[in-house]
């Protein structure tokens, strides 16, 4: 949320409207950086997301709640204990500046109500959470010690001291005139700059669009300006500050090339070239410029995405050796046609030969001749018992070989297999059942055992156009719970043919199965598999009951059989529609 103190003023004032007053029901932390807090309000629940992650901080009241772990971290703990059934009295923006304290009232002891501040700084890497009473640290979700700022700890037990630059001025709390005259007196800067450092909670953003409404170059200077300039900035200032000053705001987010540019609570006319979305409130801004950035990225994902595709390579080359060795290997009966030719000819070949040229006795041409290698020191004889330990030992290798190739391939079909599931992993609970399954595959190191488990996901769970049950694995534990738990023997199951994928299955209900159904499951099928990408996709279904686990099989491998195949190319909007119905 790449807003500065000025547009975060009405957001403040929208949060205040809708939670001031309501009880702190509950309190989560989703993730290391961000915090849930459901506040309960009179015929209503709302959720206030809170976020100091470096890359994207931001505040909201978010439409759906993000996934929370199985066993919440010590810092929401922390706050379990101090704020939920608390009040909400006030939230409130420190100055101009990006900083919101959210005053919550709990009871103390003998019944003494207590009010702890919850404050917010929005300051991109510096961002951070922080609860405090009395002005004094209890905790704060990102510690900041000596090491990290030697002129601002933020550490438990510590006084609370705002950031430096609190002695800017606040275009909205003086006149236009005066902060124009301020901006003139700075030292030579860029003009945008020199705003920027006269007043408190303004960004790039607004510094640039009032030197824009100003009417003056993007690259002058402050010190180029003289007092006949200031009445055109000040009216610049006017035109931003005075309707935000009467509540008259315009939510903007700009976007340019599929990416959010710019977010403001007024029309950043400068940026006039690219695509303008306005909304009705800057919760609704806030939300809008946040879906750009997609799900927040799950670290561990990323390391079993690494450590499979470090497996799979290995893999890949070790199949490859293999096959060579098998050809060589398959070669047996070379040795074996040499050494039955040189017993035919013992008593035709000179002691201590290096090769000899001999009719080919297997030849249906009757001039045929081959050339034998030998060994110089050994006799005909001895020559021709080595042809056949050469075969003999290739033939076994060419068995265990052969026995080696199908265990590579099967190996790699497992882990593409694995590969595709963290493809659709969205959440800690997938990822972390996937992790599981690989500990215990033996492709990683056992977890540690103090720490407490994460639930377990679900399969997930659509309905098609014409209204059947739709459920699909997501991974293999999923597959093997919706295939052989969820799935009655007369449900349709779907699979992609010959490719690692989701298991998908069709509820019949008693119902027959209509051809519209079997296309968009198959759909489905396609499109969590590898060939998501790829057109004519084929893919089998058969009914449940001829869906068999060989003993011993992987977690997610099964085998069927009284298939039919439909070829189907996954299109974005139509998953789409199936998987999000309106």
């Amino acid at each position: 949320m790449n807003v500065d103190g000025l547009s975060l003023a009405p957001l403040v004032n929208e949060l205040n409207a809708a939670l001031a007053g309501g009880r702190v029901d509950k309190v989560f932390q989703p993730d290391p950086y961000s915090l849930l807090l459901w506040v309960r309000q009179p015929g209503e629940n709302l959720r206030l997301h809170i976020s100091a992650n470096p890359q994207r901080p931001k505040i909201l009241i978010a439409a759906s709640a993000p996934e929370n772990p199985a066993a919440a971290p010590n810092f929401c703990m922390l706050l379990r204990k101090h704020l939920e059934d608390g009040r909400i009295g006030s939230i409130e923006q420190h100055s101009l500046d990006r900083i919101i304290n959210i005053n919550i009232d709990v009871r103390g002891d003998r019944g003494i109500i207590i009010t702890k501040r919850l404050i917010i700084e929005i300051m991109g890497k510096n961002s951070n959470i922080i609860l405090s009473q009395d002005n004094i640290i209890i905790d704060a979700i990102r510690r900041v010690g000596y090491q990290l700022s030697r002129h601002r700890q933020v550490l438990p037990g510590k006084e609370y001291v705002y950031p430096p630059g609190q002695d800017k001025i606040n275009i909205l709390a003086v006149g236009p005139d005066l902060f124009a005259k301020q901006v003139l007196a700075a030292a030579d800067l860029p003009l945008s700059k020199a705003i920027i450092a006269a007043g408190i909670g303004l960004g790039p953003l607004t510094a640039n669009e009032i030197v824009w409404r100003a009417g003056f170059s993007p690259e002058i200077r402050s010190g180029t300006l003289d007092v006949s300039d200031i009445d055109a900035l000040a009216e610049a200032v006017a035109s931003i500050a005075v309707p935000l000053n009467n509540s008259l705001i315009v939510p903007s987010v700009v976007e340019g090339q599929g990416r959010p540019l710019a977010i403001a609570a007024f029309v950043p006319e400068h940026l006039g070239q690219h695509s303008l979305h306005s909304f009705s409130t800057m919760s609704e801004a806030v939300a809008f410029f946040d879906s750009f950035n997609g799900r927040p990225s799950l670290p561990e994902k990323e390391v079993l995405v690494k450590l499979v595709a470090a497996e799979l390579a290995k893999l890949t080359r070790k199949q490859g050796v293999l096959t060579e060795e098998l050809k060589q290997a398959e070669n047996a009966d070379t040795f074996r046609i040499y050494g039955d030719i040189l017993m035919v000819n013992l008593y035709h070949i000179p002691a201590g030969s290096h090769e000899q040229v001999l009719q080919d006795i297997y030849s249906e041409q009757p001039d045929s001749q081959v050339i034998i290698s030998l060994d110089p020191a050994l006799t005909p004889l001895e020559n021709a018992q080595q042809y056949y330990a050469k075969y003999n030992k290739a033939k076994r290798s060419a068995e265990h070989l052969a026995n080696q190739l199908v265990e590579c391939g099967q190996e790699i079909a497992y882990l593409e297999s694995v590969a595709v599931a963290l493809e659709h992993a969205d959440l800690n609970a997938e990822v972390t059942e996937i992790k599981q399954e690989l500990i215990t595959a033996g492709y990683m190191k056992a977890a540690d055992k103090r720490r407490l488990p994460a639930a377990q996901s679900s399969p997930l769970s659509v309905k098609t156009t014409d209204g059947f049950a739709i459920i699909i694995g997501k991974n293999n534990r999923q597959n093997d719970v919706v295939t052989f738990k969820q799935a009655q023997s007369e449900d349709l199951w779907l699979h992609a043919k010959d490719i690692p994928g989701s298991h998908v299955i069709i509820r019949r209900d008693n119902k027959e199965i209509t051809e519209q159904a079997i296309v968009e499951a198959a759909l489905l099928a396609a499109h969590f598999s590898k060939g998501r990408q790829s057109a004519n996709v084929p893919v089998d279904y058969t009914r449940r009951r001829y869906v068999r686990k060989p003993s011993g099989a992987k977690p997610g491998f099964v085998i069927y059989d009284h298939q039919s195949t439909i070829y189907v190319t996954p299109d974005k909007a139509t998953i789409a529609a199936i998987l999000t119905p309106e």
